[in-house]
């Protein structure tokens, strides 16, 4: 599923404009990216938590050449699901 998927799915679900879903779908992730900048978390109960981890500097290689390099340490988003849905994509 691609967003415009997403936005078309929201839209019947919800009874509302595909113009109003793909509005709500982007006020969704940008608030959960501004969230997550500020090193917050943002917690669905029951669905999950999207986070942020920090990611180690490191020495890697160029997979053309292989010369080696130093990655950068980063700060990586995360997802971790709720209970309910893996409960949920469990069941047929």
């Amino acid at each position: 599923m691609n967003k415009e998927d997403l936005i078309n799915a929201i839209a019947s679900q919800a009874g509302i404009s595909k113009r109003q879903a793909g509005d709500a779908l982007d006020a969704f992730t940008g608030a959960v990216v501004s969230t997550l900048k500020s090193g917050e978390t943002v917690t669905l109960v029951g669905f999950g938590t999207f986070k942020t981890a920090e990611r180690a500097a490191r020495e890697g290689r160029n997979p053309q050449t292989g010369e080696k390099i130093q990655i950068k340490k980063a700060r990586v988003p995360k997802f971790v699901a709720g209970k309910q849905l893996k409960d949920e994509v469990n069941t047929k």
